[in-house]
């Protein structure tokens, strides 16, 4: 699959947000190496801590589905540039192995990143005791 068609999955996922504090809902489509696609959204609450990302969403799916490996994630957002993940959503992308994350805007605006560039020295496993 490539990266425009996964961001367009991804826009599909979008349409189901729960937005209606912020207005910005947010998609994403995280491909595993079996093939699957698992989609994410945001969804707020009045509480506004109590929300969750839209690819926090997707990797919570399919890690319940028991994939634990993954090709690709795609984020799409309606935004000037492309939607870039929240710190939160950064130190979890660099928990599993994912080759690439593809950051969109519903303009067409793409930039293909890896969890290493979006989170430098991320905090895992090699700093527990």
């Amino acid at each position: 699959m490539n990266d425009r068609e996964l961001v367009a999955h991804a826009a599909e996922f979008r349409s189901r947000a729960y937005a209606p504090y912020s207005g910005f809902a947010v998609g994403a489509a995280l491909l595993a190496r079996s093939g699957k696609i698992y989609g994410g959204v945001n969804v707020e609450n009045a509480s506004y801590p109590v929300g969750i990302c839209a690819e926090r969403a997707a990797i919570a799916a399919a890690v319940t589905a028991g994939e634990r490996e993954f090709e690709a994630l795609a984020v799409i957002a309606d935004s000037p540039a492309p939607c870039a993940p929240c710190g939160m959503c950064r130190q979890v992308l660099v928990e599993f192995p994912i080759a690439r994350v593809i950051l969109a805007n519903t303009a067409g605006d793409l930039r293909v990143l890896t969890p290493a560039e979006l989170l430098p020295h991320a905090f895992g496993a090699a700093a527990l005791p």
